[in-house]
Parts: C-alpha cells; structure tokens; sequence
C-alpha cells in the first residue's frame, strides 16, 4: 500500500498523471490531496517536492513555500526525523517512528508517528507519512482525569458528612471559649476558630467535585473571555500585556457560562502566576479561538460521538510546567505552587469533561499553551450569554 503511495506521489510530482476514462481509477493528484493524514516527498537534498493539502495545514505552510524551503529550515537539525530518513536511504525499506517530536522555529508538534518509505524511481528521494497521536492520548488522559474527580467527588462526600458537622460543633465551642477565657488564651481560641474556618473552606471545595448535571445553553465564548479578562486586569495580572486573537464567526458554545468562566479564570490565574512568580520581562497572555473542522470523540455515557470544532486557547510566555508535574497536571492534590492546594486543575478538568470536551496542553520554557476543544450548540441563537 505504501508503495503504491509513493508511485502515485511520484506520479503527482512529474506530472504523468493516468487519463480520466471509466476503466482507470480517478485522479491521483486529486486521491493524493484528499488523503487525511499528511503526505510529504523529499528529495535527496531534504527538499520538498510534494504536499497534500493536509501536510500543508499541519506544517503551517503552503505547498508554494514548502518547496522553497528544506527539511533542516523548519525542524531542529538534531531532530530524530532526520535519523529515520537516514535509515530510511541506508537500508531502502520503511522505517517506523512513534512518540516523535518535532521541533523547529515555525513548528512545534509531539506524540508523532512518522513512517518514511523510499522510491526506487528516484534514488535518495524519502516519502513521509505523519500521523499526530496527540488528540487520541488526550482523550485517554481526559478519562483518566474524570475518574480522579469521581475519587475526589467521593472523598468529598464523606467529608461532608464527618466533618464539617463536627467542625460547627468544634467552631462553636470556640466562640464561646473566646469570650470566657484570660486575654492570654484568647489568641488560641481565635487560632481554633480560623483554621476551622479554613478546612470547611477546602471541604467546600472539594464538593463542587460532585456528580451533579450542569445546565447548559447557548454562551458566547467572547463575553465569557472578555469577561475573565477584565477580571484578571484590574487584579492579577494588572502588570501583564493581553493579546486576544479571536474568530468573530465563532458559533456559540454548548455549555454552562459560570463554569466557563471558572475553567478560564483558573487557566489565566496560572499562567499570570507563573510569569511573575519567575520575574519574566514583558509577561504575556494570549487568548485565542478558532473553528477547527473534524474533531470528533466518543465520550462514555454519550450516545452519539460528540463534535468539538471550538477550539479556545490560554498562551503564555512564563518559564513552561516542570517535567515531573506535567504527566500529573490535573490530578488532585498535586500542585507545584507552596500554598496551592492542586485542586484547581483537577477541577477544570472535571467541568471541561462534563460539558463533553478535551482540554491540552503543550508547555516548554518560554511558551505554554492550553487548548480546550468545546460543542457548539446545534442551533445558533443570536442572544448567547
């Protein structure tokens, strides 16, 4: 199949296309374009001689500017890509890759899988077929992370119950002691009193782990946006630069507004947090939406497979999340900040999952970027919240 692959590329190439008549099989330029998956051939010298339409939208490039450009141009020169092309010439077979990153000064992209084929037609001429596994993987976490809130929605439930009653009881008593006891003791009874005050506020936010249906509707995810972004302005982020890079066309999200603005208020919170906590010059956070065509999952307890082609994204430029948190981001209870609580995140992954979407993140020093892919609502009412 793969060889049959390269012959129909080289054919695209050289232009020696088969005529169109009944008996023949339809254009192979136009089987080369319509093909999902991105589709590149090199030459010897790693120029680019061809690329289908879905190479060109996730190289980021035209077809035009591909082929004025080499392979080195746009990944590292020590990136793995290259060692697979190698191997590839060397040994004239197909070489397999997974888990592959690659990285260059207009491209950023990991969880690659890249199969690279040789042409016998063309000697040191390289076929690649790319395949980004990053979608799949995200949703395999994001089950993961709805079964960590489940776990947490039931630790909270039992706090509930045996603790915050006996806490009242606890607070109460100390209410009364303070107006009884020596100046001396009053300062303890005050301490009782506060840090009582303090663990029914983190049972209280543990119980907004649990399982209870969202109301949903129209929501204008602009206001919604705009709306975090005034907040964190005048606060937060006062000393912060905000770029908003929005689609005006953007349909209405399916969701429920408040935890919208929770999601997001909690995203832009960490990344104004991590900007200035390691002191960055000229700190800033981009907002971005966009409509991207054909994502689509099948989320447990729903009976068709959801579309998700509103995609909202959090950038900043701070110092990237820690390689010993990032497997671990939106698991309760796991923080990198000295009074974080680490139930921040394992809560917006929980309302991104209960509204039926995904949540991503690439992080590396200098740029960290979290992309929630949302539902648009079936009908589009002109007065979305």
């Amino acid at each position: 199949m793969k060889n049959a692959v390269a012959r129909g590329v080289l054919k695209v190439v050289r232009g020696s296309l088969p005529s169109r008549n009944a008996a023949r099989p339809p254009d192979t330029a136009a089987l080369m374009s319509a093909l999902p998956v991105p589709v590149v051939l090199l030459d010897a010298e790693d120029r680019f001689r061809f690329a289908n339409h879905a190479a060109e939208q996730f190289l980021g490039m035209s077809l035009g500017q591909l082929t004025q450009i080499t392979l080195s141009d746009l990944v590292q020169p020590d990136s793995p890509l290259f060692l697979l092309i190698a191997q590839v010439r060397g040994g004239e077979a197909t070489v397999s890759d997974h888990d592959m990153t690659l990285d260059g000064p207009r491209l950023r992209k990991t969880g690659i899988t890249v199969q690279g084929t040789p042409l016998a037609e063309e000697p040191g001429a390289v076929l690649l077929v790319m395949q980004d596994a990053s979608a799949a993987r995200a949703l395999d976490r994001q089950l993961t992370f709805r079964s960590a809130a489940r776990s947490v929605s039931g630790m909270a439930a039992v706090l509930a119950h045996e603790v915050k009653n006996p806490l009242s009881g606890i607070r109460g008593a100390a209410q009364l002691l303070e107006t009884s006891v020596a100046e001396p003791d009053r300062e303890l009874t005050v301490l009782i009193r506060d840090e009582a005050d303090r663990i029914r506020e983190l049972v209280e936010r543990m119980e907004v782990f649990g399982e209870k249906p969202i109301e949903r509707g129209a929501v204008n995810i602009h206001r919604v946006l705009e709306h975090v972004r005034l907040i964190a302005q005048t606060g937060f982020a006062s000393t912060l630069r905000f770029v908003e890079v929005y689609d005006p066309s953007l349909p209405p999200v399916h969701g429920n507004r408040d935890q919208l603005v929770q999601v997001l208020l909690n995203l832009v919170k960490n990344a104004a947090e991590a900007i200035v906590y390691a002191d960055i010059p000229h700190g800033e956070i981009v907002l971005t939406t966009a409509y991207q065509h054909g994502m689509r999952l099948a989320v447990p307890g729903a009976d068709t497979r959801l579309h998700l082609p509103l995609v909202v994204s959090v950038r900043d430029n701070g110092p990237g999340i820690p390689d010993d948190i990032r497997p671990h981001l939106f698991d309760p209870f796991v923080t990198s900040k000295a009074n974080g609580s680490g139930l921040g995140l394992a809560l917006v992954a929980k309302i991104v999952a209960d509204h039926g979407g995904l949540i991503e993140v690439d992080s590396r020093p200098g740029r960290t970027e979290w992309r929630l892919h949302l539902p648009m609502l079936a009908d589009d009412p002109a007065d979305a919240l």
